[in-house]
């Protein structure tokens, strides 16, 4: 069995582009990368399949050695299916964010970037008690008030991005209209 080195370098590069794509914050940019990662992977299992032979019909005087397997086939078609949910999903998901914040950017999740400001901070303070160690008190008292006014900020932005209500729920659907009184 021999297999294109075309077909496979194309199956990488279309699933690496993919990835890449994937993993961006804009929306419209992870549906791409959805689309083009389904095609690279389609692609690697037709080429992992070997080379075209003659089609699967068992007529008499086809020699069953030359019959294509119709497994990669069905595989294949299991992949575009599952591509299209994904797909309609992120397309579905697009949309709504740009109903609701006109744009398709994800922001940061405020409750990652506590974790991610907590485990800095616990790296950071473990890394100013070895320089107080190394350097003296002085050093270390300036260290530590450039990292309160880091937390400073980052818990005034945190403040400041409380754009939403109370109510999730209104805020992710959308309000009820006003039912008018008569």
């Amino acid at each position: 069995m021999t297999v294109s080195a075309t077909l496979l370098t194309c199956a990488a590069v279309l699933g690496f582009v993919g990835g890449i794509l994937i993993i961006a914050r804009s929306l419209t940019r992870v549906l791409m990368g959805v689309i083009v990662c389904g095609n690279g992977v389609n692609l690697l299992v037709l080429a992992a399949s070997g080379p075209a032979a003659d089609p699967p019909l068992l007529y008499p005087e086809v020699v069953r050695t030359g019959i294509s397997d119709p497994l990669p086939q069905a595989i294949v078609l299991t992949a575009v299916v599952i591509t299209l949910a994904t797909t309609a999903f992120v397309l579905a998901m697009a949309y709504r964010s740009t109903q609701l914040t006109g744009s398709d950017f994800v922001p940061d999740d405020l409750a990652d970037r506590r974790v991610a400001l907590r485990a800095e901070y616990t790296a950071e303070r473990a890394r100013l008690r070895a320089r107080r160690r190394e350097e003296g008190r002085q050093a270390w008292r300036d260290a530590r008030r450039d990292l309160r006014q880091r937390l400073r900020e980052d818990r005034a932005y945190q403040a400041r991005s409380g754009e939403l209500s109370d109510d999730l729920w209104d805020d992710v659907l959308g309000a009820d209209p006003e039912e008018e009184t008569r």
